[in-house]
C-alpha cells in the first residue's frame, strides 16, 4: 500500500486536486460495466506539470495509472487498482482553431459537445457523434475510438485525430503526427523511448510474417467499426511499408488503445463542415428483427447518412421514462423493430426525393408497416430517444438486465441476417433473450442478453456467451469490439480473435511503449478473465430493513440505486439543457453527481454490517449536496430517483441516530409559522433582528448573508374565513389545496389565485387538511411525512372528482399528491392517493384545461403588451413539465413569454440558508438564472412558481420575482 504521507506530498507539489478518501475512490470503483475495483486515490491534474509529477510518482511506487475522462467506456477500460487521473475537471481547455486548414488543438477533458457549439459559428464541427456527446470527451473519444450515428459518412475519431501530444510510460513528452519515410527514419535514430517505440513498430510491420498474420487474421477490411486490439492493420497500410499508403501516424494505434500507451495531454483534430441543413428522419417500422435488417440493405442503397436500429424492449422502456416518453410520437402501434434512417441534402427537393424513393423501395420488397417521416425539431428528439437506449435499459426492474457482454460486435452489413440467425439459434440453446439495438448502417451491435450476475450459474453463462460470441464473430470476420473496446471485457478473448501471433505482438508493443505496465494495465493485453472482480459477490444475499417509501417496482431501495447503469447522464454540463444534476454542474466534481451517490450506496448496501448499513458516514457526506430537484427521476434514462432514495436514506439512518435539530426545526417549519402567526410583528422582529435573527440563524446553522422570511400580517386561511367572495358566473369548483408556504409565508399569492378564480367565475373551496409534508421529505423524516400523507388523502379523496380537482399553487407540496404520496402509502390509502393523484393540478394547469373547454380565453386578460421570463420549478420540470406555465402566462394576446433555460435555481427549500451549503447554493444560480435575470431590462416581468426560487432570485439579483397567477391577476381584463 501507498503510504498516505506519501500521496500527501504528491497533493502537495500539484497545483490540481488529489483525494484518497475511502468514498471519493468508491465513486470511481464502477463505471458502465460490470467490474470493480477500489483505487488507491484520485487525482485532477491542472495541466502536463502535474502530469509529470504523478507519472514521476507512481514510476517511483510501482502505482498504475488509470486515466479518466467521462461518456464512452462501457468495456471496464476505467476501472482498476491504481491511481485514477481524472482529466474532466481541469484540462479542458480548447487550446487553438485554424478554420483555413479545419483543425482545431483541444485538451483531453473537452466534451464533444461544447466543442461543436464553439465551432458551430464557423461552420465546421468534428464528425464522429457519440449518443453520450453532451458529457462524452475527446480523451475518451480517442481512447476509445469513438464512433457514432453517423459513422457511415464521418468514419470514427481516428480518421479525424491529426496529431497527439503525449507523456510516455518515462514521463518524457513526445508529439505525434503524420511522417514522410525520411521523418519516419529520423525518428527511429536516437537512444529516447520515442525512438524506441518508431525502432519497435519498424522491427514489426517490416517482418512479413508478421505482415501476413497481420493481413490474415485481422478483421475484415470491410468493418468500418473495427477496434480490437492496437490497430496494427492500419499502421501496415502506411509509408514505409506501403509505398502507396498515407504517411506513418502513430495516432492511427493511440486512437483506440484506451490509455495503455501513453497519456493525452493535447489532441488535434480534423474538422469538416456543417452537414446540409435540409434532413429528414425516416423511421421505418418493422414487424421483425430480419425484416429490420433486409430494410437496412435497402436504405443503404439510397444514400443515407445514418441509420439506426432500436427494438421493441428497449421501446417499451422508453414508455417507463417520463422524459423520453414525450419523444415518442412518432411510433405507430407496436413494431418490432425501427429503423431511423436520416437523409441529409442542400435542397428541399433533393430531400423529398431522396426519401420518396426509398420509401417506395422498402414497399416494393414488402419491407415495413409504417412510414412517418419526421421534419424540423422534431429530428432531435428522435436521436434524443435513441441516444437514451442504452440508460433506458437499466429501468428493467429485477436483478436480471441488459449486461454488457457481446454490445459491441461490428460485421460488414450484407452478412448481418445471417449472423443474427445464428446469434438467435445460440441464444436459443443458452435459453436467453437480447435486446437489439445498433449503427446498423455500418454493422454495429449492441447485443445485449438480459443476465443476473448475482447468481453464480449466470456468471459461468457470462463468460460462455463471451466465448461463443467471439468465435461466431470471428467465422464472420467480424470485430469484436467495433467502437466500445476491449477493456475488461474482451481482452481475454485477442488471442483467439487474432491469433496467437497478432496476440504476442500487441504485447510486444505494450512492452515498448510501458516496461512497467502503469498506464492502464490489464486493458486490451494482459487481461483477466472477463468474470474476475465483478461488482457483485455471486450467491450473497443482502438483507435490508423493510423501507417507509415502496420501491418495490425496482425491486427495493437497493434494486433503485442499481437502476444506475455509469452511464454518466448526470454529469452533463449546463449548456446541454436541463436540470440534472445542479450541483456537479456547480462543481465539476464526481462526488456530487447522481453517479456518485448511487455507487456508494451501492457500495455500502451490498457489504455485510452489523450495525445500521445506513449510517455509514460516507452516504450522509455524498448526499448532503443533493438538492433533491428530482431531475435525475425523469432527465436520467435509467429514472433513478435521488431524491427519493435520499430522504429514505435519512430516516434509516434516524433509526440509530437522533435527529439533528436543524433538520427537526426545518420539518417543523409548518408548525414554527403557525405560532409566529399569534404575534407575526413579534415573529418579523426577531427574525429581523440583527441580534435575535442572527442568534437564530447561528442556532439554525443558517447562514448570516440571508435574510429569513418574514410572516404576513393575515394567513390565507384567515383572509379567506373573513373574506365574503361572490362568484356570479360559475362554471366550476375547485378543492384548493392551501399549503403550510402559501398559507404562512405567501398569502398574498393565495389571494390572487383565489380573486382570480372568482373573477374568471370559479369557486374555490378551502377544505381542512394537513401541511403537504415536503419539509419532512426533504429531511428525511418520513414516518411524519408518512402520517400527513394518511390524513391528507383520506380528507381529500371524497371532495375531489374530475368535476371538481384539486388545485394547487406551490409547486413542491402540490406535487407530493403526484410523486411521494403514491409511494408512502399501502393498500386502499395508496388506490386513493392514485385517485387524487389523477385529479390534481398545479394552478395553471387548471387554467389551461378550462381554456381547452372554451371556459377561459385571451379576452378576459388585457391587451397591454410586456415581457415576462419565466424560471420554472425544479419538481415541476420533472414531473409534469412547465409548459401549461408559459401558455398560461401567454394569455393575454400581447404578452411574450420566454421560458429561461436556467436549470436548478440552487435554494431547494433550506437547502441553499444552510452555512454549508450557501456557496454552492449561490454557485448553482449563478451558473445561469441569475445572469439571465440581471441581463432583463426593469420592465421585464420575472415570474417563479417556487417560493425557494423567488427568494433565491431576490437574494442573488435584488430583483422581486412574481409568482405566475400574481402577474395573470394583475393582467385581468376586469379585477373583482
Amino acid at each position: 500500500m501507498i503510504a498516505q504521507k506519501e500521496l500527501q506530498r504528491l497533493a502537495g507539489h500539484m497545483k490540481g486536486e488529489l483525494r484518497y478518501d475511502y468514498a471519493s475512490r468508491i465513486m470511481y470503483a464502477t463505471d458502465a460495466s460490470v467490474y470493480r475495483e477500489v483505487p488507491v486515490a484520485v487525482a485532477r491534474p491542472h495541466h502536463s506539470d502535474d502530469l509529470l509529477r504523478i507519472i514521476g510518482f507512481a514510476r517511483k511506487h510501482r502505482l498504475p495509472l488509470i486515466p479518466r475522462a467521462a461518456g464512452t467506456s462501457l468495456a471496464g477500460q476505467v476501472v482498476g487498482y491504481g491511481l485514477v487521473v481524472d482529466v474532466s475537471k481541469h484540462m479542458n481547455r480548447i487550446m487553438e482553431l485554424n478554420t483555413d486548414e479545419r483543425w482545431v488543438t483541444v485538451q483531453p477533458g473537452v466534451i464533444l459537445d461544447d466543442l461543436n457549439r464553439f465551432l458551430k459559428p464557423y461552420g465546421l464541427f468534428f464528425g464522429p457523434e457519440t449518443s453520450s456527446s453532451n458529457r462524452c470527451m475527446i480523451g475518451g473519444m480517442v481512447g476509445n475510438n469513438a464512433c457514432g450515428a453517423h459513422s457511415l459518412i464521418y468514419g470514427s475519431t481516428r480518421d479525424h485525430t491529426l496529431a497527439v501530444r503525449a507523456l510516455l510510460s518515462d514521463g518524457s513528452e513526445v508529439e505525434f503526427s503524420a511522417l514522410s519515410p525520411e521523418e519516419f527514419a529520423h525518428k527511429c535514430q536516437g537512444s529516447t523511448l520515442e525512438s524506441d517505440l518508431y525502432r519497435n513498430i519498424r522491427s514489426i510491420l517490416s517482418d512479413t510474417e508478421n505482415q501476413h498474420a497481420i493481413r490474415t487474421h485481422y478483421p475484415d477490411r470491410g468493418v468500418k467499426r473495427r477496434n480490437m486490439g492496437y490497430a496494427l492493420d492500419l499502421l501496415l497500410d502506411c509509408q514505409p511499408f506501403d509505398p502507396d499508403g498515407p504517411n506513418f501516424n502513430f495516432c492511427r494505434m493511440l486512437a483506440g488503445s484506451e490509455g495503455t500507451l501513453a497519456f493525452f495531454t493535447e489532441i488535434k483534430l480534423n474538422l469538416v463542415p456543417l452537414p446540409p441543413q435540409h434532413k429528414a428522419l425516416l423511421c421505418v417500422h418493422c414487424s421483425s428483427l430480419q425484416e429490420a435488417l433486409q430494410g437496412n440493405l435497402v436504405l443503404l442503397r439510397h444514400h443515407t447518412v445514418a441509420i439506426e436500429l432500436m427494438d421493441e424492449i428497449i421501446l417499451a422502456q422508453t414508455e417507463q421514462n417520463i422524459a423520453q416518453r414525450r419523444n415518442r410520437f412518432f411510433i405507430h402501434g407496436q413494431p418490432a423493430a425501427i429503423l431511423i434512417a436520416e437523409f441529409a441534402k442542400d435542397t428541399p427537393a433533393q430531400l423529398n426525393e431522396a426519401v420518396s424513393g426509398a420509401i417506395t423501395a422498402l414497399r416494393e420488397q414488402a419491407i415495413g408497416f409504417a412510414y412517418p417521416v419526421v421534419n424540423g425539431d422534431d429530428i432531435a428528439r428522435v436521436w434524443e430517444l435513441r441516444k437514451a437506449g442504452l440508460g433506458v435499459l437499466s429501468n428493467m426492474p429485477g436483478d436480471a438486465k441488459p449486461v454488457a457482454v457481446i454490445e459491441d460486435a461490428a460485421i460488414c452489413p450484407q452478412f448481418l441476417p445471417g449472423f443474427i440467425a445464428e446469434f438467435q439459434q445460440m441464444l436459443q440453446s443458452l435459453q436467453l433473450n437480447s435486446v437489439y439495438f445498433a449503427h446498423v448502417a455500418t454493422g454495429e451491435l449492441h447485443l445485449r442478453p438480459i443476465l443476473n450476475l448475482k447468481l453464480p450459474e449466470q456468471v459461468k453463462l457470462f463468460r460462455e456467451l463471451g466465448s461463443r460470441m467471439a468465435l461466431l464473430v470471428k467465422k464472420y470476420r467480424g470485430s469484436l469490439s467495433g467502437e466500445h473496446g476491449d477493456g475488461r471485457l474482451r481482452g481475454e478473448f485477442l488471442p483467439l480473435m487474432l491469433g496467437e501471433k497478432n496476440y504476442a505482438l500487441l504485447r510486444q508493443v505494450k512492452h515498448c511503449w510501458d516496461p512497467l505496465h502503469l498506464l492502464n494495465p490489464g486493458k486490451i493485453v494482459d487481461a483477466p478473465p472477463m468474470h474476475e472482480s465483478h461488482r457483485y459477490i455471486t450467491g450473497k444475499q443482502t438483507v435490508l430493513p423493510a423501507t417507509y417509501f415502496n420501491f418495490s417496482k425496482s425491486g427495493g431501495i437497493l434494486g433503485s440505486v442499481e437502476q444506475c447503469n455509469g452511464s454518466a447522464d448526470c454529469r452533463k454540463r449546463l449548456e446541454a439543457g436541463g436540470t440534472m444534476c445542479p450541483s456537479y454542474m456547480a462543481t465539476l466534481d464526481e462526488a456530487d453527481s447522481t453517479r456518485a451517490r448511487a455507487n456508494i450506496i451501492r457500495e455500502f448496501l451490498t457489504r455485510p454490517y452489523k450495525r445500521n448499513p445506513f449510517s455509514q458516514r460516507e452516504i450522509q457526506e455524498v448526499l448532503h449536496r443533493c438538492l433533491s430537484c428530482k431531475a435525475c427521476k425523469s432527465e436520467c434514462p435509467s429514472n433513478v430517483d435521488m431524491a427519493k432514495v435520499k430522504a429514505e436514506c435519512l430516516q434509516q439512518f434516524y433509526r440509530t441516530h437522533p435527529i439533528p435539530f436543524r433538520a427537526w426545526t426545518v420539518a417543523n417549519i409548518s408548525l414554527i409559522t403557525r405560532l409566529g402567526m399569534i404575534a407575526p410583528d413579534l415573529y418579523n422582529t426577531l427574525v429581523r433582528s440583527r441580534i435575535t435573527g442572527t442568534l437564530i440563524k447561528k442556532i439554525m446553522g443558517f447562514t448570516h448573508r440571508r435574510p429569513l422570511p418574514v410572516l404576513p400580517g393575515i394567513s390565507l386561511r384567515d383572509w379567506a374565513n373573513r373574506d365574503v367572495r361572490h362568484v356570479h358566473s360559475k362554471k366550476g369548483t375547485i378543492v384548493l389545496f392551501v399549503d403550510e408556504f402559501t398559507n404562512y409565508q405567501d398569502a398574498e399569492v393565495g389571494i390572487a389565485a383565489i380573486n382570480l378564480l372568482n373573477a374568471l367565475g370559479y369557486e374555490a373551496i378551502l377544505p381542512l387538511h394537513r401541511p403537504s409534508g415536503r419539509s419532512y421529505l426533504s429531511k428525511g423524516l418520513l414516518r411524519q411525512a408518512k402520517r400527513l400523507a394518511s390524513i391528507n388523502v383520506n380528507m381529500l379523496a371524497d371532495l375531489v372528482s374530475d368535476e371538481v380537482p384539486l388545485v394547487g399553487i406551490e409547486p413542491s407540496a402540490i406535487l407530493t399528491f403526484k410523486d411521494e404520496y403514491l409511494d408512502l402509502l399501502r393498500g386502499e390509502e395508496a388506490e386513493k392517493a392514485r385517485h387524487l393523484s389523477d385529479n390534481t393540478f398545479m394552478f395553471d394547469e387548471f387554467i389551461m384545461r378550462e381554456v381547452g373547454k372554451g371556459n377561459v380565453s385571451p379576452a378576459d386578460f388585457v391587451d397591454d403588451a410586456r415581457e415576462v421570463r419565466l424560471h420554472g420549478h425544479c419538481h415541476q420540470k420533472s414531473l409534469i413539465t412547465t409548459r401549461a406555465s408559459v401558455e398560461f402566462l401567454g394569455l393575454p394576446v400581447n404578452y411574450r413569454v420566454v421560458e429561461l433555460k436556467t436549470g436548478c435555481c440552487g435554494m431547494a427549500g433550506s437547502f441553499g440558508y444552510e452555512r454549508k451549503n450557501y456557496r454552492l447554493s449561490m454557485d448553482i444560480g449563478e451558473l445561469s438564472l441569475f445572469p439571465a435575470v440581471r441581463q432583463s431590462a426593469d420592465d421585464v416581468i420575472i415570474a417563479a412558481p417556487g417560493t425557494s426560487c423567488r427568494q433565491q432570485i431576490s437574494d442573488g439579483t435584488g430583483r422581486n420575482a412574481l409568482h405566475p397567477i400574481q402577474v395573470m391577476y394583475k393582467a385581468l381584463r376586469a379585477k373583482p
